[in-house]
């Protein structure tokens, strides 16, 4: 079975409020995501879609298979990839009972979502994740012969840039998933040093996100 899923179909309005939404005309249906998963928040955005529900929580608990695994990995990638156009994502996240403390915090740069399952306290974590975020917490961009992610999810601000060719293709294979083991274990031992993938399962999964619509000038982020 192929690693990379398509997200499930969605529910989607021409307007990120409620009351707006309401109105005639503004209710785009449930619309299928039949992929590459790479290209769906464009589509979703060209069919003038600003907010976006996911029809089922997102499923981190327990130790899941493949099939689980590519399954959350499809829908995490389109909650970072909508968060990065600053659409709103209504979605829900169900993390392991005994789920570390800051186990959210590695997911503090997407939209929040509506509920966090699992974990005892999480109607905290649930206040402290919508009090903390804001647009760019943790991105990556491309220069010319570098890749640098810009990350703030842990208060201060860390950068790592990195030089050479394997980095960036390891990024761009983990983009939407990828097994572990297929990817230079020297490039994904340092992203996860850095807390920059999220193990999913088999699947490692690359956390950061390519800014598509900057809060302010790029170089102040």
């Amino acid at each position: 079975m192929s690693t990379v899923l398509s997200p499930p179909a969605v529910l989607a309005w021409r307007d990120y409020d409620p009351a707006a939404c309401e109105l005639p005309g503004m209710f785009l249906g449930e619309l299928a995501l039949p992929g590459p998963p790479q290209g769906e928040s464009e589509r979703l955005w060209q069919l003038g879609a600003r907010r976006v529900r996911l029809p089922r929580a997102v499923d981190l608990s327990g130790d899941p298979d493949a099939e689980r695994a590519a399954a959350a990995v499809a829908a995490l990638s389109l909650v970072r990839d909508l968060t990065a156009r600053a659409v709103l994502v209504e979605w829900d996240l169900c993390l392991a009972p005994d789920a570390a403390d800051d186990a959210w915090q590695v997911l503090s740069h997407l939209q929040p979502p509506g509920r966090v399952e699992g974990p005892a306290g999480s109607g905290e974590t649930l206040r402290a994740w919508r009090r903390g975020h804001y647009l760019c917490k943790c991105l990556w961009r491309k220069g010319p012969g570098f890749v640098q992610i810009r990350d703030r999810r842990w208060g201060e601000l860390r950068r790592f840039t990195a030089d050479e060719p394997e980095y960036e293709q390891t990024i761009e294979r983990l983009a939407y998933g990828a097994p572990a083991d297929s990817v230079p274990a020297a490039v994904l031992d340092d992203f996860r040093g850095e807390r920059l993938v999220l193990d999913v399962g088999p699947l490692a999964w690359w956390l950061p996100y390519r800014i598509s619509r900057w809060l302010q000038e790029s170089m102040t982020i």
